[in-house]
């Protein structure tokens, strides 16, 4: 069970230290989440980006005097550049620095020097919840905007596998919507439950998912009990699947704002973790992103 973040990190100096390749990395916050995960022995970085306004931040913040900067001072060859260091072995683990997310996408998953891999890209979060035992997770609430049945597919697919990478090797999974019966005018829960033909055909690994269910039920044995649903899940989620990413940005962002919880995230899908974290994010929460990265580098 992955308890919280620190027992997160600690998982994540268990399998050595990994590169992370930052691009446009003249961003403060960025940077000290990097001296704070070089404190921990997760990674190294390759810096990509102004190096007349990273180097003094670089120095200021105490990250190593030999670390490497590579020097382009136009943002979207320096999301391009690292991207390309990320895909010749240099570094595993992409990040963003300070360049705008279209931006820093389109050099990420250029089809010469990218990460491409031919799936859908997902975007992951975990929260800890104070009072919650556990760390949970969501998908999809920064990346799709609609997805559709096909796309959930794709975007469980990644969850579970990033799960199984962290130790959890048989996660419950509630695939939300406003209420538990299918009904054709709310295709969230026509979608929901194709989700959970999709599990019992094999088409997706293994997990325990119920859905259509409602956030109150996913989490309440009380709230599934008063309404006469028997549950394998409630109280006991490990990845909300969101219908759409108003649903998961509005819960996300209440998690965080009202419930004081920490967060992480990354996307999945292509060829290696990449860190994109919101401007509004702190340092340790860029942190924590970047120790869940470390946990999905394939070694």
């Amino acid at each position: 069970m992955l308890k919280n973040f620190q027992y997160l990190v600690e998982q994540a100096k268990t399998r050595g230290t990994v590169t992370v390749s930052v691009a446009a990395a003249q961003d403060r916050e960025v940077l000290e989440a990097l001296k704070a995960a070089y404190d921990l022995g997760l990674v190294k970085a390759i810096l990509v980006g102004d190096e007349a306004a990273i180097r003094p931040l670089a120095a200021e913040i105490g990250l190593p005097a030999d670390v490497r900067i590579v020097n382009e001072t136009d943002l979207d060859k320096a999301a391009l550049t690292a991207a390309s260091l990320v895909r010749n072995g240099e570094a595993q683990i992409l990040m963003k620095g300070l360049i705008n997310s279209s931006n820093f996408l389109r050099g990420a998953l250029n089809a010469e020097c990218g990460l491409r891999s031919g799936r859908q890209l997902s975007h992951f979060v975990g929260f800890e919840v104070p009072g919650e035992e556990k760390l949970i997770f969501h998908t999809d609430g920064g990346m799709n905007v609609a997805p559709g049945l096909a796309e959930k597919k794709q975007i469980l697919t990644n969850a579970l596998e990033a799960l199984k990478a962290m130790g959890v090797d048989k996660p419950n999974v509630a695939a939300l919507t406003a209420n538990e019966q299918v009904n054709p005018k709310i295709p969230a829960t026509v979608d929901a439950d194709g989700l959970v033909q999709a599990v019992k055909a094999g088409e997706i690994p293994e997990c325990v998912i119920e859905g259509p269910i409602a956030l109150d039920v996913a989490l309440s044995t009380e709230a599934a009990k008063h309404k006469g649903i028997k549950s394998e899940i409630s109280g006991k989620v490990d990845i909300f699947l969101v219908p759409n990413i108003e649903s998961g940005n509005v819960l996300g962002k209440s998690l965080v704002f009202y419930g004081k919880a920490k967060i992480a995230g990354v996307i999945l899908g292509a060829t290696h973790p990449i860190v994109m974290t919101s401007r509004s994010d702190t340092a340790e929460a860029k942190t924590n992103s970047i120790a869940m990265a470390c946990c999905l580098v394939k070694r």
